[in-house]
């Protein structure tokens, strides 16, 4: 990859950080601390030429699968889809209005979302069915979840991960989003993860990790899993701060919940520019 591609990735990561914190100045009931720990995820998976997919055509069979499990997570999926030309940039400005198709929590009336993501721990039982799928058609497309770390306290979580691994299921990339906090406290203090890496090794996954708020690593990593077919379902642990970037919000327990301020974002917006 290139100095200037990867600059091009990074200058997008904080457009898209910006832009997510202005959608949230406009409309406060969408969740901001978990959009801001994954700008780096979906920056790499969209614009890093991970995801084969066509805007004007969004449910293409020719498109890799993008779950987004945790829906709540990713209006900073928004800009990225209109920027795409998912749907038009109006969009934007009628988020939780009357007639829009942008909610607080996102739903595939919006083009470019395969799932229903309101209740977490389903998508990556989701996405297993569609890499089961396509390998029944014999298909080479990819499938990736977009998971958090909280959504694996979830049984459902845990039994896709063996499903995936009895059927060698290579066609699915789970990336978590390990920003170590629920809706009500670090994940330590609920139930501790320890290390998602070895028990996903151990269910015979394909484990790796990184910094999630390095974009440039994130998307590197990201192609050598969609490349390698080695029999195994592969899984990347991204290690990010909830809020990311937001004092007062970054990586604070409740920060699930937390709204900032306006005049913050008023200040962040501005130093942004």
């Amino acid at each position: 990859m290139s100095s200037t591609a990867q600059t091009d990735l990074v200058a997008r990561s904080k457009w898209v950080w910006r832009e997510t914190l202005a959608i949230h100045r406009r409309v406060a009931e969408t969740r901001i601390a978990s959009s801001l720990s994954a700008v780096d995820l979906f920056v790499a998976l969209y614009y890093g030429g991970v995801l084969k997919f066509d805007a004007a055509e969004p449910l293409s069979d020719e498109r890799d699968r993008c779950v987004i499990s945790k829906g709540h997570g990713s209006i900073c999926m928004y800009p990225i889809l209109a920027d795409l030309g998912f749907f038009p940039q109006e969009e934007l400005h009628r988020i939780c209005q009357t007639g829009g198709i942008l909610g607080g929590i996102p739903d595939p009336v919006i083009p470019g979302y395969e799932t229903i993501n309101g209740s977490l721990g389903h998508g990556l039982g989701v996405a297993t069915g569609m890499a089961m799928a396509l390998r029944a058609k014999a298909s080479q497309r990819s499938v990736f979840v977009v998971a958090g770390d909280g959504e694996m306290h979830e049984g459902a979580m845990w039994e896709a991960v063996m499903l995936a691994s009895q059927h060698g299921l290579d066609g699915l990339n789970l990336i978590i989003d390990d920003n170590q906090t629920a809706m009500l406290g670090h994940t330590r203090d609920i139930v501790d993860h320890v290390s998602l890496a070895d028990r996903l090794t151990a269910f015979g996954w394909d484990c790796r990790s990184v910094d999630g708020h390095d974009v440039v690593a994130v998307q590197q990593v990201l192609l050598e899993m969609k490349a390698l077919r080695g029999g195994k379902p592969k899984a990347l642990i991204a290690r990010t701060l909830k809020g990311h970037g937001v004092p007062g919000l970054e990586n604070q327990p409740l920060s699930h919940i937390l709204a900032p301020k306006p005049e913050l974002l008023d200040q962040l917006l501005e130093q942004s520019q």
